[in-house]
C-alpha cells in the first residue's frame, strides 16, 4: 500500500510538470505559427529594421524598431529607478536592520509587488505625471518618465527581497572574521557582502528587467500609444506589450494580417524575456561562491 502511495504521488507529480511543460510549448507553437505568417506578406528585413510601425493605419509600416525602442527606455528607466532603491533596502534589511525592523519592513516591502499593476498605471497618469508637470512643464500626458517610474516602483520588491536573501546567505563567520580584523559595517558590506552576494544581485536586476519589459497595463495606461523611434523620455511611447494590448481590444479580423502582428510581436517579446532568463540562470551558476 505504501509503494502503492509513492508510485501515485510520482506519476501525478511527473505528470504536472509535464502539463506545464506541454503548456509552455503549446504557447510557444501558437505564438510563432501565427506570427511567422506576417513574413509572407511582410518581408523580414522591414520587420526588424524598419522605423515606421502603423499595421492598422494607411500606408500600411511595420517596422518594429519603434516598439522595441519605446519597450527598452520603459526598461531602462525603470531599472534606474529601481536598482538603487532596491540594492539599497536589501543592504538595510540584511546588515543594518534590527531582526524587529526586518520583520516589519520586509512585509511592508513586498506588499508593492502584490498592488496590480493597472493601479500603479492610473497612479502614475493621475499623481506622477502631474508632479512632473510642476517642475517639466513640456512633458506629455503620456510619457516614458511616468510610466518608468511606476515600473520602477513595482519591481523594487523583486530586486530588494532577491539580492537581500542573496546577502543573507553569507555566512555569519565571515563576516565576523572581517569585524575581528578591525573592519566597519560599511567595508564587511563593500567588500564581502556584495561581492559573495553579486550573482543573486545581478540574477535579481536581470529578472526584474525581464518583468519591466513584459509589464502591460501600466504603459498601456501611462506611456501612450505613439510608436516613435525617441530618446526623450518625456514623449509618449508604445512598448511591445501595449500594443498587443490595444490591438487585441480593437476589431481586428482573425487571420488577417494586423492579426497576425500580435503574435510576432508576442514572439519576439517572449525571445527577448526568454534570453535574459537564461542570462540570469548562467549568472547564478557562474557566480556561486562556496565556503
Amino acid at each position: 500500500m505504501k509503494r502503492r502511495r509513492e508510485r501515485f504521488m510520482e506519476y501525478t507529480l511527473k505528470g504536472l510538470g509535464f502539463f506545464t511543460i506541454a503548456i509552455t510549448a503549446i504557447i510557444i507553437i501558437i505564438l510563432f505559427v501565427e506570427g511567422i505568417g506576417l513574413f509572407k506578406e511582410v518581408s523580414v528585413k522591414e520587420f526588424f529594421t524598419g522605423e515606421n510601425w502603423s499595421p492598422l493605419m494607411e500606408p500600411k509600416s511595420f517596422g518594429v524598431l519603434p516598439l522595441v525602442n519605446g519597450t527598452l527606455m520603459i526598461a531602462i528607466g525603470s531599472s534606474l529607478v529601481a536598482v538603487p532603491i532596491g540594492i539599497g533596502a536589501a543592504i538595510y534589511l540584511s546588515e543594518y536592520a534590527s531582526k524587529k525592523a526586518r520583520k516589519i519592513l520586509k512585509p511592508i516591502l513586498e506588499i508593492l509587488a502584490g498592488i496590480p499593476s493597472i493601479v500603479y498605471g492610473y497612479f502614475a497618469l493621475n499623481i506622477i505625471t502631474p508632479f512632473l508637470k510642476n517642475f517639466i512643464s513640456d512633458i506629455q500626458v503620456f510619457n516614458v518618465l511616468s510610466a518608468s517610474i511606476a515600473v520602477g516602483i513595482m519591481v523594487i520588491p523583486l530586486i530588494s527581497s532577491l539580492s537581500e536573501d542573496a546577502m543573507s546567505a553569507v555566512p555569519e563567520l565571515v563576516k565576523s572574521g572581517a569585524y575581528a580584523m578591525g573592519a566597519t559595517k560599511f567595508e564587511v558590506v563593500r567588500k564581502i557582502v556584495i561581492p559573495a552576494s553579486i550573482s543573486g544581485i545581478i540574477s535579481s536586476i536581470i529578472l526584474a528587467i525581464s518583468r519591466a519589459i513584459g509589464e502591460t497595463m501600466i504603459v498601456a495606461i501611462a506611456a501612450g500609444a505613439k510608436p516613435q523611434m525617441t530618446l526623450n523620455p518625456l514623449d509618449s511611447v508604445q512598448t511591445m506589450t501595449g500594443y498587443m494590448v490595444s490591438v487585441a481590444m480593437g476589431d481586428v479580423a482573425v487571420g488577417s494580417i494586423e492579426y497576425k502582428t500580435i503574435f510576432i510581436v508576442g514572439a519576439l517579446l517572449f525571445l527577448v524575456t526568454f534570453v535574459l532568463n537564461i542570462i540570469a540562470r548562467s549568472v547564478v551558476k557562474r557566480g556561486k561562491i562556496y565556503y
